[in-house]
């Protein structure tokens, strides 16, 4: 336990907003793309007034670029255009204006990793080997097995689908492509210096246009192993293994990051987030966002939303954690930061995870409130820049049981099912857990559209329109409208208490977002308690019970609180002893303010 009190006292914008991901298709349909029950930019713009009353400082949209939509928009045919179903650039345009007027800023997904098989760079790299994009992607001569077969380059499987090769067969130019995703988004080959240049292009485009910065997707998979060397076999008798051993954080990472920093970034007053997957080493993760580093401003560390995976294992498996399990790797990025000088990134859910209410904690109709709002209390007084992803606020859960498994439409969540059911056919045991896997970790629970009302389609869309994507059965009694008016003596809405959060986060930015970190409960197997402490001495303790049950705590001297300020069962203060032994309910979470 550390008693050192150390703060980041380097301000910065950036560091202190609040930034909320979109994702477009599901944010709010207004009809003006061409695309009928898709959300649109016209969409987040009506919006902007009640993103601002919750508290939100930056506003991340996932791509809302040209774009077949294999994969959701991240597979993108023009980066300096607008998909039409989403609107045009002078939507865009608008938004930006938008923003400004409210102070408010706009974060672009880039995507630079892979492009769409549809965008011009590709088509013209794949139209001949002697074309002169050719070296704009990874192209790969065939290997021969002993009968004279055809075989991939490497063993590597595809991330999305990791039944197949991460090699696509070109039948015109007789060489495979290295596609990680999906054969529809074919990797870009960094080590080209044209190629860099013309991503460095993009990044210019837009921040001319009035964007503020970047969320970079997959950002440290942009540099491979030289050679393309087989993966280790992680599971034995499978034909393709995880090969990120070779394609995550690569040789050059540092160096083309080093360059975009330099040669754009750096002309402007930006912010950025890498989505970095496969990192563990703390060395590595310094290097990035290390404050001399001059890469990246934070990355998105996922040990958080990896906690439910097997060990060494693909995205959708199960696996036990404990309250313990959150409280050590909150810990461990909590202090990393503060000891190393570098900037964290707080987020327990996005568009690739399930709803956090049913992940972490329980999402039933007795406690989904409660524990929503619990896992809005720890991450509001936490260290570092808070994402907050679409529905988070209103305590958006998972799908339900009924759903059947035909409205699971996420690629990943139908080549996961089509696997389970050719492997397993028959073995009813085993089609039940492939069901259970999807209803606990589908990418497609994030996807839900928002309920914005209990009107039809939750109010997504109008009545007579179909919604691209099913909406979740409970929008009647979960949605914005509702939790917005809501109004009690006694507590408050998921909403209204986000919103109560955010404003203390700001408030006492110097504890929450700077201060110094202090676990002060590191033998419960359910309660997670730390103390945050300002540079002036000021400081609050929070203490969460990460269970159903009741469970005791012996506040300790080191937490000195002088009075408990919130908590999620009543609106108020809680009536509790400052010190000595406190007792709090299932889910309950406590802010105390401590003695200076």
């Amino acid at each position: 336990m550390t008693t050192t009190i150390k703060s980041n006292a380097t301000q910065a914008w950036w560091k202190e907003s609040v930034v909320y991901q979109i994702y477009p298709a599901s944010f709010l349909s207004t009809g003006s793309g061409n695309a009928p029950g898709w959300g649109d930019i016209k969409g987040i713009t009506s919006k902007l007034d009640y993103l601002k009353h919750l508290g939100v400082d930056v506003v991340w949209s996932s791509p809302i670029f040209k774009s077949p939509q294999v994969d959701m928009g991240y597979d993108i045919s023009d980066y300096k255009d607008i998909d039409p179903r989403f609107g045009s650039l002078d939507d865009v345009d608008e938004l930006i204006r938008e923003l400004k007027k409210r102070d408010m800023r706009l974060m672009v997904d880039l995507v630079v990793n892979h492009t769409s098989d549809q965008h011009a760079w590709f088509l013209d790299s794949r139209s001949s080997k002697d074309s002169a994009k050719r070296d704009w992607y990874i192209w790969q001569p065939p290997k021969y097995d002993d009968q004279g077969k055809r075989q991939p380059p490497n063993n590597w499987g595809m991330i999305l689908g990791d039944a197949n090769s991460a090699w696509t067969w070109d039948e015109k130019t007789q060489e495979y492509y290295l596609a990680l995703f999906t054969p529809e988004q074919p990797d870009l080959n960094w080590r080209n210096p044209e190629l860099r240049e013309a991503v460095h292009d993009v990044l210019r485009f837009w921040l001319e246009r009035g964007a503020s910065g970047f969320r970079m997707d997959v950002i440290n998979m942009i540099s491979k192993v030289k050679g393309y060397p087989d993966a280790p076999i992680g599971t034995p008798g499978a034909p393709f293994q995880p090969g990120e051993k070779h394609f995550a954080n690569g040789p050059h990472l540092h160096e083309y990051l080093r360059e975009i920093n330099d040669k754009v970034l750096s002309k402007f007053d930006t912010i950025t987030v890498g989505e970095m997957p496969f990192v563990r080493d703390e060395e590595e993760i310094m290097k990035v966002v290390g404050a001399d580093r001059k890469e990246l401003n934070m990355i998105f560390i996922f040990d958080i939303v990896d906690i439910d995976n097997a060990p060494g294992g693909f995205r959708l498996t199960l696996h036990d954690w404990t309250p313990a399990d959150v409280r050590s790797i909150i810990t461990k990025y909590q202090r990393l930061m503060l000891d190393r000088d570098g900037w964290n990134s707080i987020f327990i859910e996005n568009h690739d995870n399930p709803r956090s209410v049913s992940r972490y904690a329980d999402d039933s109709d007795q406690y989904r409130a409660l524990s929503s709002k619990l896992l809005c209390l720890m991450q509001t007084t936490l260290g570092g820049t808070l994402y907050v992803y679409q529905g988070e606020e209103l305590g958006m859960r998972n799908l339900r049981p009924e759903v059947p498994m035909e409205e699971y439409i996420d690629i990943e969540s139908v080549n996961y099912w089509e696997k389970t059911k050719k492997q397993h056919s028959g073995d009813q045991e085993k089609l039940n857990f492939g069901k259970k896997v999807l209803q606990t970790k589908a990418r497609d629970h994030a996807r839900t559209p928002v309920q914005w009302s209990a009107k039809p389609n939750a109010g997504f869309c109008d009545e007579g329109t179909k919604p691209w994507m099913i909406v979740n059965s409970d929008y009647k009694t979960v949605n914005a409208e509702v939790q917005r008016t809501y109004k009690s003596e006694d507590d408050l809405s998921v909403l209204q208490f986000w919103k109560r959060g955010l404003a203390s986060r700001k408030e006492h930015k110097d504890v929450f977002v700077y201060g110094d970190f202090t676990l002060l409960e590191d033998s419960s197997e359910n309660l997670f308690a730390y103390k945050r402490t300002g540079d002036d001495g000021a400081a609050f303790v929070t203490v969460l019970n990460f269970s159903g049950k009741d469970v005791e705590w012996n506040v300790s001297k080191e937490a000195n609180v002088s009075k408990w300020v919130t908590g999620n069962y009543q609106k108020g203060a809680p009536s509790l002893d400052t010190t000595g032994q406190i007792k709090l309910r299932p889910w309950e979470g406590i802010l105390g303010e401590c003695e200076k």
